[in-house]
C-alpha cells in the first residue's frame, strides 16, 4: 500500500506524531527530549504519514523571518525505504503552497546528511557549511 501523508488536525493525531519523533529521535538518535521538543510545537503545522492505516512518519512546517522552515522529518525505521518521506515532503510542500502566506515565500530545512538526497529530489539545493545539531551533522538546504 501506498503511504498516506495528511495534516494533523487531532490531538490523537499529535500524540502520535510526539511518539514517532521521540522513538526516532530520543531513542534511536539520542538526541536530548528537551532539545527535541519547542516553544513551536503549538504554532506548527504538523503532518502524519500512514502505512496500511498505521502511523510511521511525522513532519512539520513553520513560518520564520527567512521563510517557511520544513523541520522535524522523522519515519520509523520499519517503514524506511517504502515512500513515507517522500510522500511527507509532498504533502507538506502542497500545504505551504496552499497558505495564503505561503506562496513564493523561501522553502528551507536542516537536513541530516543521509537525507539530503529525498530532498534534493524536490529541488532543494545545499547551502553553506556542514553543522552541527543535536550531535549531529547537517547541511541547510533551500528552495526557492
Amino acid at each position: 500500500m501506498n503511504p498516506l501523508a495528511e495534516k494533523i488536525t487531532t490531538e490523537e493525531g499529535l500524540q502520535a506524531a510526539f511518539q514517532i519523533r521521540e522513538h526516532v529521535f530520543v531513542v534511536e538518535q539520542e538526541v536530548d527530549a528537551a532539545e527535541e521538543y519547542d516553544e513551536f510545537e503549538t504554532t506548527s503545522v504538523h503532518f502524519l504519514a500512514l502505512l496500511d492505516d498505521i502511523p510511521v512518519g511525522t513532519a512539520r512546517w513553520r513560518f520564520t523571518s527567512n521563510g517557511v522552515k520544513m523541520e522535524r522529518f522523522a519515519v520509523l525505521k520499519e517503514a524506511r525505504g517504502q515512500g513515507v518521506g517522500q510522500a511527507l515532503v509532498e504533502a507538506v510542500l502542497k500545504d505551504i503552497e496552499m497558505h495564503p502566506d505561503g506562496k513564493g515565500k523561501k522553502k528551507y530545512l536542516h537536513a541530516q546528511i543521509h537525507a539530503m538526497p529525498l530532498y534534493a529530489k524536490f529541488g532543494f539545493q545545499q547551502v553553506g557549511e556542514q553543522f552541527e545539531e543535536c550531535a549531529i551533522l547537517h547541511y541547510k538546504m533551500e528552495l526557492s
